[in-house]
């Protein structure tokens, strides 16, 4: 017999995804009583839809009073992963987006590509750029918004020449394409014109997006963009503090209007972010943040570097982190026994008996799909990198690791893509980098952050990243898929190299690291979802 009666079923099929097994999903409408009834759950035998009928159904305001107490009074923060939201955000710029994908648990992100849309549409006539407000104010608005309309200029009309010149040097008759009898032939051999059209459509866009991946360079970092935003309400309260604590406008309207909508959905779990509580919070970032800079100015010195660089620069003695990683592969299955003695042992095993042990683990491994174990976490790996800014966006999106940026600057140089020298655009191209460099030193003497608005995508740009094996694995892996943009896939072979050479046992695991180069980089990607397509 079920433990509700027939009317209580009725009501509770309209919240729960079924009255009467012991799984269901919880399905009440309100965020707020979702993650309310989520933590109730923990502090009662009750069951979650008993709850729901003796608690929540006749008090609308349950929800609430229950945050209210419960992060309020108690502060327990954790409740607030209950709630969850998801949000879209239209016009904000590359400056801003990656402030806030610099968070990195609680959210999931997707943010508009510059590999396949591309940014030569205007708006009432207008580029879509930021016209940031505290340069508006300056005397050198003129030149920020006459710098970023050239940047644009160039990049919309340049984007069919360049098309032209990839598909002239690449012709389509040098792939091959599976036709209706299974077999790959060349364009040139088929004859059906729906596999025709399905070929066509697999080259144009592998050719498009390489022709925008060479032109993002010139993009400026004002460029408007779109994000897509999934995350629990106590990753959107920290978050809002953050950007409600920057010096940057931008940031704090994106806070203001983040909240606003948050406070339809959740605002239970966002409502300390700018209050007394997050007032406090926010003087600490900007307290640490000075502390820094003043530590920075007084005890480092030294002169921007040039061009790009991906060195390793921080690693522990291989011998010694294969110990702690087979100490910590076999712990599990050495019960009763601590690590500590475990590692005592493993120090004693021969060393080519070691290395059949990370070989075994490395040929276990079918796919790069399969992640090696957490034992592989025991090694780290630091990295200094001066990429482009646009390679960087790419990197950024690797969270589970340490990330640590300075300004966006003209100081360390730019790339020139070989696709705009192959076009005969170097000029053209020069001449925006160069005007850049000359607005981005106006700005930035008095407005040293505003000043990054005006950097294209093509200056480079200093981070740090810190790793453990088990991260590197898949990121370099991933970033050197052939369908990877040639910039970045050079280097995640790069860092590769570095791991493999102080490390040469223990980087077997790095098991598909594509270390070829290819010419159409989104060919066989483009190939394989188009086949996707087809089956469906």
């Amino acid at each position: 017999m079920s433990e509700f009666s027939k009317n209580e079923r009725r009501i509770l099929e309209k919240h729960f995804s079924n009255s009467d097994r012991n799984v269901f999903a919880v399905i009440t409408p309100r965020q707020v009583d979702r993650g309310a009834l989520m933590s109730r759950y923990s502090r009662t035998d009750k069951s979650m839809r008993k709850i729901f009928l003796d608690e929540f159904l006749k008090n609308k305001n349950r929800g609430e009073e229950f945050y209210d107490r419960v992060l309020l009074e108690y502060g327990d923060d954790s409740v607030a992963e209950l709630g969850i939201a998801q949000i879209a955000i239209e016009g904000l710029t590359n400056i801003a987006v990656k402030k806030i994908e610099d968070r990195r648990i609680g959210f999931s992100y997707l943010e508009k590509s510059s590999r396949y849309v591309s940014w030569d549409k205007k708006i009432k006539g207008k580029y879509k750029f930021l016209h940031e407000p505290t340069i508006m104010k300056t005397k050198f608005a003129d030149e920020y918004i006459d710098a970023c309309n050239l940047d644009f200029e160039v990049y919309s009309k340049n984007i069919e020449p360049m098309l032209k010149l990839i598909r002239e040097r690449d012709s389509i008759n040098n792939y091959k394409f599976k036709d209706k009898d299974g077999k790959e032939k060349k364009f040139s051999a088929i004859n059906d014109d729906s596999i025709l059209k399905s070929s066509m459509r697999i080259y144009n866009a592998a050719t498009k997006a390489k022709a925008l991946d060479a032109l993002r360079s010139l993009l400026p970092a004002s460029t408007l963009t779109n994000v897509g935003v999934t995350g629990n309400g106590r990753a959107f309260e920290y978050l809002l503090s953050i950007l409600f604590a920057s010096k940057l406008k931008e940031e704090n309207n994106l806070a203001l209007q983040i909240k606003k909508e948050l406070d339809t959905t959740i605002k239970s779990f966002v409502r300390r972010s700018d209050d007394k509580y997050g007032k406090v919070l926010q003087k600490y970032l900007n307290s640490v943040k000075k502390s820094a800079q003043n530590v920075a100015k007084t005890s480092i010195s030294g002169t921007p570097s040039k061009g790009k660089i991906a060195k390793l620069v921080e690693y522990e003695n291989e011998n010694k982190v294969i110990n702690s990683v087979i100490s910590a592969i076999i712990y599990e299955q050495s019960p009763g026994i601590s690590f500590e003695k475990i590692l005592q042992q493993v120090r004693k095993i021969p060393t080519g008996k070691k290395k059949k042990i990370i070989l075994e683990m490395a040929d276990l491994r079918k796919n790069r799909r399969h992640r090696p174990s957490r034992a592989f976490e025991m090694a780290e790996y630091t990295f200094d990198l001066v990429t482009n800014f646009g390679m960087f966006r790419d990197f950024h999106r690797h969270r589970a690791l340490t990330l640590e940026r300075q300004l966006l600057t003209t100081h360390h140089g730019y790339d020139m893509p070989q696709e705009v020298k192959d076009l005969g655009m170097q000029k053209e191209f020069k001449e925006c980098m160069n005007n850049t460099d000359t607005v981005f030193k106006k700005i930035q003497k008095k407005n040293p952050e505003e000043a990054q608005y005006v950097v294209n995508f093509g200056y480079n740009y200093p981070y740090m990243m810190k790793m453990n094996m088990r991260e590197a694995v898949h990121m370099i892996e991933l970033r050197t898929v052939p369908q990877g943009h040639q910039d970045y896939r050079i280097v995640a072979q790069k860092m590769y190299q570095a791991i493999n050479k102080k490390h040469p046992i223990l980087s077997n695991i790095m098991k598909f690291v594509d270390m070829n180069k290819y010419e159409l980089e989104r060919f066989e990607s483009e190939k394989r979802t188009e086949e996707k397509r087809n089956r469906q």
